[in-house]
């Protein structure tokens, strides 16, 4: 028998659950279906959140004849045969081919059905969890719609879950009594995964059914046995590896210490211990900076240390790295200054390094007339005189930022120069 998951597959938009951004009244894929003119689309997004279920049904909703391959194992054969059908009386309509996890698919395999695409012989409709700018050949993404499925949420979850227990019921001609607590449980470790939490259900059905009785009740006792622990999305390589990141980051930016360390314990989850000390590292000198110069000393303790002993320990010293920049005042003075200047590299002509400044014992510094100023000969080791050159004199990369210590620089740089840097 199928596994519960296949068993519950909507055959219409309307029992799908989640998705209402591109199937609710008006949307993109409910307008496609009543159109019945069916583009090729490459569907993208988490696992379990529909995408094969809605293939199906514009497949449906077209007459014409369904072929599905999984790029995890297909080969130019599978593609071949699919193709030797066109024109034959169970594809006159034309052929709607769904390939599952069709990043797996080579640049070889992707680019022998585009012939049949670009004559409308074939429909192509891809799904993949990977981003699609990076797993994709450009030659198919320029001849389809890109659709972003995303994953669902609790209520979608629960939702599903009430529908699957309902056929389950009247396929095993039992009643079944459920805690609310329960598949609230399950829905929450399934992490947006519908496939998962039925997986779960059918799972508890399956173990605690007692053969003879009317009446299963199922617990958040037998919902933790099965569920086992929560699966977090997270793919290393991918979208969700880099946005995790920059939550983690944003976070601590924004002070928020709350976030910082749930950020951190998603990162932790994932395992990436490598990433994490890394973006602490450019956090401290990007986002505090100036305003607490000490900040990368002490970040850098914590990630050696981190390094060192790995996980599980090494979510302490993260952990105090994390809070520590999260609480800090922010600066980020020299993380402007120097794009400014890279910027500046890019598009000006900055002239050469004045010939002052030169080595001593270049042609440069020979030919100079105006000589170089020692500014330790000079009282507080500072005397005025150009340093930048004459292209961009007047420029203002560094500009002190509203912080206690760089306030401070300023106050001092302004009693020994008598003017504002």
């Amino acid at each position: 028998m199928n596994p519960l998951a296949d068993r519950i597959r909507p055959e219409q938009l309307t029992d799908i659950v989640g998705q209402e951004h591109v199937i609710g009244d008006g949307k993109l894929l409910n307008r496609i279906i009543l159109s019945q003119m069916i583009p090729n689309m490459i569907f993208y997004g988490p696992s379990g959140t529909g995408k094969t279920t809605i293939a199906h049904i514009l497949a449906k909703s077209s007459n014409k004849k369904f072929y599905k391959l999984n790029g995890t194992n297909a080969n130019l054969d599978d593609i071949k045969q699919i193709v030797a059908q066109i024109g034959t009386l169970t594809t006159l309509k034309g052929i709607l081919l769904y390939i599952d996890e069709l990043h797996y698919l080579n640049k070889r395999q992707q680019q022998s059905i585009l012939e049949y695409i670009e004559n409308g012989n074939i429909t192509l409709i891809g799904s993949t969890t990977e981003n699609v700018n990076f797993s994709i050949f450009n030659s198919l993404l320029s001849r389809s719609s890109i659709i972003e499925f995303k994953p669902l949420t609790k209520n979608n979850i629960l939702d599903g879950l009430t529908r699957g227990i309902l056929i389950e019921e009247k396929r095993l001609d039992i009643e079944i009594c459920y805690e609310n607590e329960a598949l609230t449980y399950i829905a929450e470790v399934s992490g947006g995964d519908l496939r998962r939490a039925l997986n779960t259900l059918e799972l508890i059905i399956n173990t605690y059914i007692i053969f003879g009785e009317k009446e299963l009740s199922i617990d958040v006792e037998k919902a933790k046995e099965c569920a086992q622990s929560k699966i977090m999305y997270y793919d290393r390589d991918g979208d969700g590896h880099y946005n995790l990141l920059s939550y983690f980051q944003k976070s601590i930016r924004g002070s928020d210490s709350q976030a910082s360390i749930h950020a951190l314990a998603r990162l932790i989850k994932g395992g990436d211990l490598n990433s994490i000390c890394r973006r602490l590292l450019v956090i401290a000198s990007e986002d505090i900076g100036l305003a607490y110069p000490k900040a990368i000393n002490i970040v850098k303790a914590c990630v050696d240390a981190s390094l060192q002993i790995g996980f599980p320990e090494a979510k302490i010293p993260l952990a105090q790295a994390t809070l520590l920049l999260a609480l800090l005042p922010k600066s980020n003075s020299a993380y402007k200054a120097i794009n400014d200047a890279l910027n500046d590299l890019d598009s000006l002509d900055t002239g050469r390094v004045p010939e002052h400044l030169c080595d001593g014992h270049s042609n440069d510094a020979r030919n100079n007339k105006k000589g170089y100023l020692y500014p330790h000969n000079y009282p507080n080791h500072y005397v005025e005189q150009s340093y930048l050159p004459d292209q961009i004199k007047n420029k203002k990369y560094y500009k002190f930022s509203e912080n206690k210590f760089e306030q401070s620089l300023k106050d001092y740089w302004e009693r020994v120069k008598g003017k504002g840097e």
